[in-house]
């Protein structure tokens, strides 16, 4: 994981990932997928950003399907955002970071 801010999320952990008092992001990606290497850096520069706001997790759909699996991801990269463990937003595909920001600015 190219940065401290960001956590990794496993099926194991999953739940106790997706609680607490900030909204969380999960990038659901694969190490073979060509935009989810383009979006890795994005992730690691928001974080620096907004990391007092929103916390940023990466779950490799490869090692953890059953939670892919439970929120329907079918493509990658998929940002799911959770509040109190509820999915409140879904962006699918790479984004950059001013349309991130832009349109995760509802939860920040």
């Amino acid at each position: 994981m190219a940065s401290d801010l960001i956590q990794t999320v496993t099926d194991a952990n999953f739940n106790e990932a997706v609680q607490g008092d900030k909204p969380v992001l999960v990038d659901f990606w694969a190490a073979w997928c060509g935009p989810c290497k383009m979006l890795a850096p994005v992730l690691d520069d928001l974080a620096g950003e907004v990391s007092d706001k929103l916390t940023i997790g990466k779950l490799n759909v490869d090692e953890n399907p059953a939670t892919a699996q439970k929120f329907g991801v079918m493509s990658i990269p998929t940002l799911l955002v959770f509040k109190n463990g509820e999915v409140v937003k879904t962006l699918v595909g790479y984004q950059n970071k001013n349309q991130l920001l832009d349109k995760l600015a509802d939860v920040l």
